[in-house]
């Protein structure tokens, strides 16, 4: 895909992609910033480089008011996801603790995992079985 917004952008040129720019851009931005462990670095690169074409391609001043605004938009979304989840805390504190509790069982069995992987002799207990009682994240 992004090679396929790079060439659409080659194609149309500098004065027909301009109003294009924002949404072409916030998948590249979205590349950029994302931290992901299983992050593939050729799409990083490619990213990257599609930034730069379309930067010599719209001109400087075009690009960095486009690509703030692209970056404003991702701040904002963040923003409000954060704001979603500590309200959805406060008038859901059910679901709130069953996520808290998965989350501790995920950090145990992240644990575990290290440690093995660390000192192969050194075997971790593991839970017995995976009833369903096991699957629950409340009893």
């Amino acid at each position: 895909i992004f090679k396929f917004l790079g060439a659409i952008s080659v194609d149309l040129g500098s004065d027909r992609i301009k109003p294009y720019l924002t949404t072409i851009l916030t998948p590249l931005y979205r590349e950029l910033n994302s931290n992901y462990a299983e992050q593939d670095p050729t799409l990083k690169n490619l990213s990257q480089e599609i930034i730069e074409l379309l930067k010599k391609l719209v001109g400087l001043e075009a690009f960095s008011l486009a690509f703030s605004s692209v970056q404003k938009q991702a701040n904002q979304k963040r923003a409000m996801r954060k704001k979603q989840r500590a309200l959805q805390t406060v008038a859901n504190p059910d679901i709130a603790a069953r996520r808290k509790l998965k989350r501790h069982k995920n950090k145990a069995e992240t644990r575990k995992r290290k440690i093995e992987f660390l000192r192969p002799a050194y075997k971790a207990k593991r839970p017995r079985s995976h009833t369903l009682k096991d699957l629950a994240m409340v009893e």
